[in-house]
């Protein structure tokens, strides 16, 4: 994908053959990349107490993944302040263990992934 983002000045991504959008990578990034990536480890049992800290600082979050203490949350980026979440995790550090975390923009990769399933989506459903 880095590859493409620097190579290519127009991207057309394609689902089962038939064509969903075309732009530029930086078009596509802002028009499918709305949201960070937040990823926290703490242990099993302090996974409830992250979900309800996450979903103070952002509402409208969503759980992407979740492993063994290990949970991926889409923050919508219109909603949050990137100083806020530092501000919530130095908080939440004084009350439990928070062994690893990071916040990252979304990747043209995440966006190409949601436009693959939003076709995906549309194909079963017709």
């Amino acid at each position: 994908m880095e590859e493409a983002e620097v190579l290519c000045d127009r991207l057309e991504i394609f689902v089962d053959g038939s064509l969903q959008c075309i732009g530029n990578p930086k078009q596509l990034k802002a028009r499918y990349g709305r949201s960070y990536v937040f990823t926290i480890t703490t242990s099993n049992q302090e996974e409830e107490v992250v979900e309800v800290l996450v979903r103070r600082i952002s509402p409208n979050t969503a759980k992407i993944y979740h492993l063994s203490g290990t949970q991926k949350f889409e923050l919508p980026k219109h909603e949050v302040k990137i100083a806020d979440v530092f501000h919530a995790v130095e908080d939440a550090k004084s009350k439990f263990t928070i062994q690893a975390w990071g916040l990252a923009d979304t990747t043209l990769e995440d966006g190409i992934i949601k436009v693959a399933r939003g076709g995906q989506a549309f194909d079963e459903l017709s």
